[in-house]
């Protein structure tokens, strides 16, 4: 399949199918971006793309794929390299939590399935992108954290927070390494969103405390701003939290 134009600007976004992944990638089809929507399942990237204007719709070419396996990864991102010559953001957006999160209940099996999807896949991804975005000299990497990437919280759990730990690092790891090629790395830090990861905390928020959480549009606001940016500029972090505090 031929290249498309390099003078059409594209992002891949990884957790397309749902939540911030999915705000974010209607975000940037409806602002004119070519976008390659990767998630696990090709009936949530559908709905994705439902959701977009008709002709946002057009913009989008979607790539199923489970990040924790490492062949899925490398075929989909050959697949999205043959696809578009050029990809300008990469923002990784997928993750996963689990309701028996707390150290004394932790399961090695959770926690390995946990860093499989929310840092292991991550590395991955960026790994197999990075070659080409060295050839072209510049490339915008945006991962999705968490503000217990930040701070240890109780509320989010030990493998989650290790996993979001290690997303900053890798972040920073970029930056210090791929600066030199043109190559900006941000992560992105929100506190509390109304998505469905909610639904599996041990116990589930109520509609008060979601009514006071911040919007997966927020995030993707965030998204579409430091993209927005020249490349002689890098936001390295960026923090986002509800405007309306409460306790948890």
């Amino acid at each position: 399949m031929s290249h498309l134009a390099s003078t059409e600007k594209v992002a891949v976004i990884t957790g397309a199918g749902s939540g911030v992944g999915r705000a974010i990638a209607l975000k940037f089809a409806e602002e004119g971006w070519r976008v390659g929507l990767v998630g696990r399942r090709s009936s949530t990237l559908e709905e994705t793309v439902g959701l977009a204007t008709a002709a946002a719709q057009a913009r989008f070419v979607s790539f199923p794929c489970d990040l924790s396996e490492p062949g899925a990864v490398d075929t989909m991102v050959a697949g999205i390299l043959s696809r578009f010559d050029c990809v300008d953001v990469l923002v990784n957006a997928a993750g996963t939590n689990i309701p028996r999160r707390s150290l004394g209940e932790l399961s090695r099996k959770d926690y390995m399935a946990v860093m499989a999807a929310n840092i292991d896949g991550v590395l991955h991804t960026v790994q197999a992108f990075l070659p080409r975005m060295r050839q072209h000299g510049n490339g915008l990497i945006i991962n999705i954290g968490s503000e217990a990437g930040r701070l240890a919280s109780a509320k989010a759990g030990a493998a989650y927070v290790i996993s979001k730990f290690g997303l900053t690092g890798l972040t920073q790891a970029i930056n210090a390494e791929e600066r030199q090629n043109g190559i900006r790395a941000c992560c992105i830090f929100p506190g509390d969103i109304d998505t469905a990861i909610l639904e599996k905390r041990p116990v589930p928020p109520s509609p008060e405390m979601r009514a006071r959480m911040l919007l997966a549009e927020d995030v993707a606001a965030c998204a579409w701003f430091v993209a927005g940016l020249p490349p002689r500029a890098t936001v390295e972090e960026l923090v986002i939290r509800p405007a309306r505090p409460f306790l948890l």
